[in-house]
């Protein structure tokens, strides 16, 4: 599908505002009816040489523990040599549909089962309906699993 170049200047403007390729498929469907796919998006996004903006997560601050102080360990060395208080499992056979599947045990004890696909997606499935792990629970938790998969070679 060829765009006119007004088309393409009001993507490129999208884009340089900050919106998603989400936010660009809607767009081109409701001002222009152009209908796309995901990925005919993120193509029509290259083509233009544009590289959509995604937000920074702000960087929580890492508390000092005294036992890191104690044993001269940095953190994520202390911490996995006290336990930590977030423990990540992968599973042997992983579930369907997922490359890659596991469970958590976040501090407060609360269960959950992640997985994360082939196209990127993670799911977050705890035990306890209605469970949202803290903020600092679920940074830990990506710095262990992100460590796990580094260690398994992916």
């Amino acid at each position: 599908m060829q765009l006119t170049d007004d088309q393409k200047w009001q993507v490129t403007t999208w884009i340089t505002n900050g919106a998603k390729l989400s936010e660009v498929q809607q767009r081109l469907d409701a001002e222009f009816g152009i209908r796309l796919t995901y990925m005919e998006a993120r193509f029509l996004v290259d083509d233009l040489k544009l590289v959509p903006q995604e937000k920074a997560q702000p960087e929580l601050p890492k508390p000092a523990t005294p036992e890191a102080a104690q044993t001269g360990l940095a953190d994520d060395d202390a911490a996995a040599a006290l336990g930590g208080s977030v423990r990540v499992e992968t599973d042997e056979i992983m579930r369907p549909g997922a490359l890659v599947s596991g469970k958590v045990t976040f501090s407060d004890g609360v269960k959950a089962t992640w997985s994360l696909d082939q196209m990127g997606r993670f799911s977050l499935v705890p035990a306890q309906e209605g469970y949202r792990p803290s903020p600092t629970d679920f940074a830990e938790f990506r710095k262990v699993l992100e460590r796990e998969l580094t260690r398994q070679g992916l």
